[in-house]
């Protein structure tokens, strides 16, 4: 529970911090990602107070973080470690990694977005067999289930990174904002009213100075310099 408050508290602060355009989340050494939640913690918890406490239901509120959050995943992600790398926009995996949900092996199921979020990245067989058998993915298979953006060498994790959130720094940070939403819309709604909502933002990006400015610095073919207006 700490480090879902840590987390959280720290990912929305950053959120609002004009400085910021990109939030990176990694685990500490090269061991785990994140192993998932205190089995201790858990152990004794009964539905009463789970349903009291509202276990793990903060995770909810990353999912209103606006800025990009990219997760670079270093060692294993099970379980919760799993789900935390899936609340992230991009995943980019060292080759040491692994990923999987093998909470049926403890007598529960994920419950922080598991079951939901990962067919969406990886399709139902691949799903179902992860979540029912708890079959871990290696790094490699991750990629190629579409699960992480893509696999890089364990010394490479966070300089590669640091350049994606570079590159997504130097870009309007509205527009960035927009098309993320956009994509999140896509898990929640038709493809009819999912087509609408973005034809909306896209309609409204034009009252932005940031989509004046990158159209004119298209033309006369120089980078352009955005100020997030």
């Amino acid at each position: 529970m700490k480090a879902m408050e840590e987390i959280v508290h720290a990912s929305h602060w950053l959120d609002r911090m004009d400085s910021v355009k990109a939030i990176i989340i990694t685990g500490e050494g090269n061991k785990a990602f994140a192993a998932g939640a205190d089995i201790k913690e858990m152990a004794s918890q009964n539905y009463s107070e789970a349903y009291k406490r509202r276990f793990m239901e903060g995770w909810k509120d990353m999912r209103d973080v606006r800025k990009p959050i990219i997760a670079a995943v270093n060692g294993y992600a099970l379980g919760g470690g799993c789900e935390v790398a899936m609340m992230a926009d991009i995943i980019i995996a060292s080759e040491n990694a692994s990923f999987g949900q093998p909470e049926v092996t403890l007598g529960v199921i994920p419950g922080m977005g598991g079951t939901q979020r990962l067919i969406r990245e990886v399709g139902k067989s691949k799903a179902m067999e992860m979540i029912l058998c708890g079959t871990r993915l290696t790094a490699a298979e991750a990629e190629r289930a579409g699960l992480v953006s893509r696999v890089v060498p364990e010394d490479q994790l966070l300089p590669e990174a640091f350049k994606l959130a570079a590159k997504i720094g130097g870009l309007s940070t509205i527009a960035i904002a927009k098309a993320k939403d956009c994509v999140h819309r896509a898990y929640e709604m038709s493809l009819g009213e999912g087509l609408r909502y973005e034809q909306r933002e896209f309609w409204s990006s034009f009252g932005l100075e940031d989509q004046k400015e990158g159209m004119r610095a298209f033309l006369e073919k120089r980078e352009p310099h955005f100020t997030d207006s």
